[in-house]
């Protein structure tokens, strides 16, 4: 058998904590492939183990023999010659065989199956609770402070039981949903007001749960942060519904505490900035509309002791609510860089009002924050992908009020993600020159550019393509080797068909001269300019 190098040992015991956490036993797909590998581990089927560098090499026994390179340092980097991807059976298999010299595979595998379980203990325990409840409820009546006790009665025995762990999370909260919507009022307008005072409720709760309890911000997003964005919608849908309807008096008391509630969404600590703040600032925009109401939420605001990020948002938002847009972008204007995304929420909202006069300086600050934004992240495709989510949003006022200048600057701030969309807007805009400035700055060889794209400029603008030509004829040089010579001297006989259609052949001569005096100690180079025919031999 072969020993595990003692440097191995800890990577290993990382690895199986890793693999814990990736692996899901509900995962029907996941539980398989354990299932699999742990049978062909405990059969005897994995052999010819040998550490090679940071690998190690084995070969799983299977219809077929699978070769196998297992990264201990890092496990997603895996191989195997099997078609399967991500982790197959045969990865499993060298894992267990490796693991079973320094623990138990059979603990493991207890510990990988134990949050299965538990979710479905929490779930038989929140059902039962629930139906308890259910026995001693009736429908709510339309009472506030009585709709209020009932949910936090609710959440407490179906929600708290016990030290909830974050994946039980999901399943309980299931169960609690159902347990309280059932009681909710019969009249359509109670009903949805009942569901919309709820919501707030669950989803401030839910934060404090997590806080209460030692949930970090990542076993939130890993676990249950779907839920919050879920309440988020269910909040939409509630106000739009409610907000054609015409409502009754009797809806004034209830929503008069519904405000003060919701304000504790900017205040109480928990993890979700940005959530808690949306849904403060939908149900502000969407609900509580009344220009008494907004005012005085304002002033509640300002006078606030601590001015956390929430709270800052929440002013600028009144702020924008009641028109007062010198104010609001004031605030933004001496904030952080934090404030950035916030921006797009108000961009859209003013846009989808077309209220573009007062779009326009909204959209210019976003932009002039945005690649300070960009920078605080290190992930390249999330930076993508939220440049495309904010080209997306300042697009209509552009459009509308003709403001190109304003779109080509937020293309040019959000450089390289923004390059397919940069692209194409200069090039349909026959920007060309821009254009050509835009592909040697992204450092882009003349062969990733279309073929239809040079065809066009061949015709059109001919002269304009000589710097790329150039660059790329010195890029393949730099290179070396005889494949990039061959590709340069391809450049180069392109070159003298631009510059002869240019009527430039006296430019040629001078280009052709410089750069064989440059490479004269090139000789692979200077062999295959003979055989391309560029000078005689």
């Amino acid at each position: 058998m072969t020993t595990i190098p003692e440097r191995f040992q800890e990577p290993l015991q990382f690895v199986a904590k890793d693999l814990l956490e990736q692996l899901k036993a509900e995962n029907e797909d996941d539980a398989k492939v354990v299932q699999i590998g742990l049978m062909l581990f405990r059969q005897g089927l994995v052999y010819k183990l040998k550490f090679i560098n940071d690998m190690l090499h084995a070969t799983v026994q299977d219809v077929t023999p699978a070769k196998v390179q297992l990264n201990l340092d890092f496990i997603h980097l895996s191989e195997c010659s099997c078609p399967a991807e991500g982790y197959c059976r045969h990865q499993l298999a060298v894992f267990f065989q490796l693991l079973s010299q320094t623990r138990s595979v059979s603990a493991w595998i207890d510990e990988w199956r134990l949050p299965l379980q538990e979710k479905k203990q929490a779930k038989q325990l929140g059902i039962q609770k629930a139906k308890d409840l259910l026995q001693v409820a009736g429908r709510q009546k339309p009472n506030y402070e009585r709709w209020m006790d009932a949910f936090n009665e609710s959440f407490h025995a179906i929600m708290e039981s016990g030290s909830p762990k974050p994946y039980v999370v999901t399943e309980l909260y299931k169960v609690y949903m159902r347990r309280w919507k059932a009681n909710a009022p019969y009249q359509e307008e109670w009903k949805l007001l009942y569901h919309l005072v709820g919501y707030v409720f669950t989803f401030k709760r839910l934060g404090i749960l997590s806080m209460e309890h030692g949930h970090s911000k990542e076993m939130i997003q890993r676990y249950y942060v779907q839920l919050f964005y879920e309440m988020l919608d269910d909040v939409y849908e509630v106000v739009n519904r409610l907000s054609v309807r015409s409502l009754p008096f009797a809806f004034d008391e209830f929503i008069e505490k519904l405000k003060e509630d919701t304000s504790e969404l900017l205040t109480i600590p928990f993890a979700l900035e940005y959530e808690r703040t949306h849904l403060y600032r939908l149900l502000w925009t969407k609900f509580f509309k009344k220009k008494e109401w907004v005012a005085a939420e304002l002033q509640k605001l300002l006078a606030l002791e601590v001015q956390n990020e929430p709270v800052s948002i929440g002013i600028i938002h009144l702020h924008l609510l009641q028109k007062e847009d010198e104010a609001a972008l004031e605030e933004i204007a001496r904030r952080d860089d934090f404030v950035t995304p916030y921006i797009l929420y108000w961009i859209e909202l003013l846009s989808s009002q077309r209220e573009w006069k007062r779009v326009g300086p909204y959209v210019e600050i976003y932009i002039k924050k945005l690649k300070g934004y960009l920078s605080l992240s290190t992930d390249y495709y999330e930076k993508a992908s939220y440049t495309r989510v904010a080209i997306r949003a300042i697009k209509p006022y552009c459009s509308v009020t003709d403001r190109q200048d304003l779109l080509e600057k937020a293309l040019s701030e959000t450089l390289p993600f923004s390059y397919n969309e940069y692209e194409y807007t200069l090039f349909d805009n026959q920007a060309f020159e821009k254009w050509i400035d835009l592909q040697a700055y992204m450092d882009h060889d003349i062969e990733m550019i279309s073929k239809e794209r040079l065809k066009s400029l061949e015709k059109h603008h001919p002269v304009l393509l000589l710097p790329l030509y150039h660059q790329s004829v010195q890029g393949h040089i730099r290179q070396k080797g005889r494949d990039h010579y061959r590709q340069a001297v391809r450049k180069m006989k392109k070159l003298r068909s631009l510059y002869k259609k240019l009527k430039r052949q006296s430019d040629w001569e001078l280009y052709l001269e410089a750069i064989l005096e440059k490479t004269k100690r090139l000789r692979a180079f200077q062999e295959e300019c003979k055989r391309g025919k560029l000078i005689d031999d």
